[in-house]
């Protein structure tokens, strides 16, 4: 189910109405009508694949009893592998299989061996890259003790599958959303306002940013040697804002879902297109999947302590593990490669903790040297990206060497006015609300109402008139 459908339009009032007015707030009545919606919501686009998610909470649930009662070392070693090989097994087996036989096949071949091994008509189950990374931190967690397990299996079952949050996240931790489950829960209208808000746009972002610059990304990549090397610095263009536009609008309608429901998650995309370097822009972009790569491998392999080529085999790892993550193909790969190339001057001259601070934080407008980093690190961002959109690496390699060309200086063939003037609105928004959660959030809040619901009109009739045909969100193929 799309957030951006009829099926969710009408979905989300009768889950809510229920929640609130029938359940009479009993907590645990209030958290199985969660999971039944949850489970309807994820199965409405395969319910096979309901009893993956069933299993993979029911492992979890009971490791994390198991590891609370035994004091061995050896045994809880044991329980958190057989957490970690069930999850990573089933994420591998339908995401990776066809993957590693097809360049197990292709290996073989290159040295003159012909082997026959057949591939697999896999179906990637829709988000099962976000709920095994989600179990597993409650696993992990409850054998680093730093979380007690739980007892309540209609809480855990609801945290697993919380579905504002299950397909494409964020990636919550177990410490911040389970406990969340425990505690009665009141309805607030000035948080329920604010999920409005905060969904309102979310939708934005799809349907006007997102999708409008897919038209244009799709037919640019689609057809890359057709056109000059300026329409394919467009297209890449396009495409960055496409999958910006794309997945943080999905975890603003996320986390504005979840607001309605009495729930706080955590804050998944900050402004990572106002970066001043490539560090700032990984603290800001996806910052669910960032940390949870931090805070499992990163800082287990050693993180930033130890010799030089300890930190550097770390940066490389973690990149392209999360490159990995994203898809069963090189490009991905050659992204995760590439953004640690970028990272690693960074580390080596110990600057990369920098900009933590938002840029131009009291200002109205940033320096020029601001303005020049920002310029240099969104550069090499949309760089990357044409390795993360193309189909192969041949095709990616094509593409940026088409880019090159005598014609890169010429006007751009595909230039959409309109589209180009929403970019310019929809980045000055971003801009004056970059210090809150989302751009949105407190922009209006002191404005006269005239002003404030002249804006909220407007992006409903932007949505309204730019709602085609329901385009799914990027990541639901990850």
């Amino acid at each position: 189910m799309l957030f951006n459908s009829l099926d969710f339009a009408v979905f989300l009032p009768i889950v809510f109405a229920l929640y609130w007015f029938v359940s009479l707030r009993y907590l645990k009545f209030q958290n199985l009508l969660l999971i039944i919606a949850s489970y309807v919501f994820y199965g409405w686009w395969d319910y096979r694949f309901l009893s993956l998610i069933i299993f993979s909470s029911l492992v979890d649930y009971t490791i994390g009893l198991k590891l609370k009662n035994e004091e061995k070392a050896l045994k809880r070693k044991l329980l958190l592998w057989a957490s970690i090989s069930i999850n990573i097994g089933f994420l591998g087996f339908f995401k990776y299989y066809n993957f590693f036989v097809d360049n197990f096949v292709e290996a073989f071949s290159f040295f003159g061996s012909k082997i026959q091994a057949n591939t697999l008509n896999i179906i990637l189950p829709v988000g099962i890259s976000f709920y095994t990374f989600q179990t597993l931190s409650y696993t992990i967690d409850v054998y680093k003790q730093k979380l007690e397990p739980t007892k309540d299996i209609i809480s855990f079952l609801a945290f697993v599958s919380f579905f504002p949050q299950l397909v494409a996240g964020p990636i919550e931790r177990a410490t911040n959303l389970l406990p969340q489950f425990y505690k009665a829960r009141a309805f607030h209208y000035s948080n329920a306002v604010d999920g409005c808000r905060q969904i309102l746009w979310g939708l934005f972002k799809k349907v006007v940013i997102a999708d409008q610059c897919a038209i244009y990304a799709n037919l640019i990549f689609n057809n890359s040697s057709d056109y000059s090397g300026s329409t394919l610095v467009m297209g890449a263009i396009f495409f960055t804002f496409q999958i910006y536009g794309d997945f943080s609008g999905y975890s603003d309608i996320a986390i504005g879902v979840s607001r309605l429901f009495g729930f706080n998650l955590k804050q998944n995309f900050a402004f990572p297109y106002f970066s001043r370097d490539i560090a700032e822009f990984w603290r800001r972009w996806h910052i669910s999947l960032s940390t949870w790569f931090r805070d499992y491998l990163y800082i287990p392999l050693g993180g930033s302590r130890g010799e030089i080529w300890i930190k550097i085999r770390n940066i490389f790892i973690i990149f392209i593990v999360s490159g990995f993550w994203h898809g069963a193909n090189w490009t991905f790969i050659v992204w995760g490669f590439l953004n640690a190339l970028y990272f690693l001057p960074l580390l080596l001259t110990k600057k990369n903790r920098y900009n933590i601070e938002i840029v131009a934080a009291n200002t109205l407008l940033p320096s020029l040297k601001e303005c020049i980093a920002m310029l240099m690190t969104f550069s090499i961002i949309v760089f990357a990206w044409i390795f993360f959109r193309a189909e192969s690496i041949i095709h990616a390699i094509s593409y940026i060497r088409n880019i090159f060309s005598s014609a890169l200086f010429e006007a751009p063939v595909i230039r959409p006015t309109y589209l180009i003037a929403f970019l310019f609105i929809f980045m000055s928004i971003e801009w004056f609300g970059r210090k809150d959660k989302y751009a949105l959030e407190l922009l209006l809040l002191k404005r006269k109402r005239i002003l404030k619901w002249g804006v909220y009109i407007t992006l409903i009739i932007s949505i309204c008139v730019f709602s085609g045909e329901e385009q799914e969100f990027i990541y639901f193929q990850f």
